[in-house]
């Protein structure tokens, strides 16, 4: 069993990866911010949950703040460090690109930093599928080139790969970035898609849809990505540098450091995700057709198979069944 270090505990996939952590047998220590960019009543509930389990602990602190950083992993003495804390949120990102620059690009490097300094065996940091930008290629493989960004947001994560890249060749450190896929499930954020589409039609409101629904993305259940991260603790870049190379990899040359994709490898279109909600509700939207957002790409879609060649996993979750458990959820936490 490890010590593990997880930033983002009181935020959506951050509470599911320490509750999973936790129910395996590992010493967790979460750090939060708990910044009111959401509902803070959301958080401090799945944070209630964490509480009540043994071996958790945890720091509230931004992460912004290099000294509570510092004094959080320095005290806990981490052999892995899974960094998921950002500020999220891609049309956010056009309106307040500083504070995306403060969290995403100086808090992330204040935990490189502490990581390193610590010697943690293993790094492992959130970075999004939306740094393949407008990448016209599909689906979307980790050795892609990812040069063209379409938000501060998405700019933010390459950022932070590109630094992580070089503080795994100077320093040595391990490290292994992860690009999600459009993550749904319980616990979610008030500002995903699904959780504003389930809200709107229990309330007889129209659903805002962009792009006239010409839309499609890589839908990846929150249990299924957190399963990828938890398996790719183990899994440390340049580890065993004379074992065969797997094919696609994308281990650097130059540093023990390596990009996963976890996504579900099954581009679902927009509409049929809102039919699938639709389905579990028992209630038709009211549709609100316009025309694409700015800073939003039209498709995404993961090539998970280098996941599945280091760790034998593959998320498998069925959107119809991934809708229904999110939908039990919302009915029961809110009432509704």
């Amino acid at each position: 069993m490890k010590r593990i270090f997880v930033t983002g505990t009181s935020g959506f996939i951050g509470f599911h990866l320490a509750r999973h952590l936790l129910e395996q047998g590992h010493t967790v220590h979460g750090f939060d911010g708990m910044t009111a960019y959401y509902d803070v009543g959301l958080k401090r509930a799945r944070t209630a949950i964490l509480e009540e389990m043994d071996g958790f602990s945890s720091t509230t602190a931004m992460l912004e703040d290099q000294a509570a950083v510092d004094v959080a992993i320095d005290d806990f003495k981490p052999e892995a460090v899974v960094h998921l804390a950002a500020q999220a949120g891609v049309r956010h990102s056009i309106d307040k690109p500083r504070e995306y620059l403060n969290s995403n690009v100086l808090g992330s490097f204040n935990v490189m930093e502490a990581a390193q300094r610590n010697g943690v065996q293993h790094l492992l940091m959130a970075s999004s599928s939306s740094v393949y930008g407008a990448n016209e290629s599909q689906p979307f493989r980790e050795t892609d080139q990812t040069e063209t960004q379409l938000s501060m947001y998405a700019a933010t994560k390459k950022a932070n790969e590109s630094m992580a890249h070089a503080f795994a060749h100077l320093w040595n450190l391990p490290t292994t970035m992860f690009r999600f896929f459009t993550v749904y499930g319980s616990w979610g954020r008030p500002d995903l898609a699904y959780f504003k589409f389930a809200d709107a039609i229990l309330s007889g409101r129209a659903i805002d849809i962009y792009n006239h629904g010409d839309m499609a993305r890589d839908f990846t259940h929150v249990h299924d990505l957190v399963r990828g991260i938890a398996l790719l603790i183990d899994v440390i870049p340049g580890a065993n540098r004379s074992d065969p190379p797997i094919e696609g990899d994308s281990l650097s040359p130059v540093a023990p450091y390596r990009v996963v994709n976890i996504g579900n490898s099954d581009k679902v279109g927009l509409l049929d995700f809102i039919e699938a909600i639709e389905t579990s509700l028992g209630v038709k939207a009211i549709r609100n057709y316009l025309p694409m957002q700015m800073g939003d790409v039209q498709e995404t879609w993961a090539d998970a198979s280098l996941l599945k060649a280091l760790t034998g996993y593959r998320p498998e979750t069925r959107l119809q069944d991934g809708i229904d458990e999110f939908v039990r959820w919302y009915r029961e936490f809110y009432k509704r």
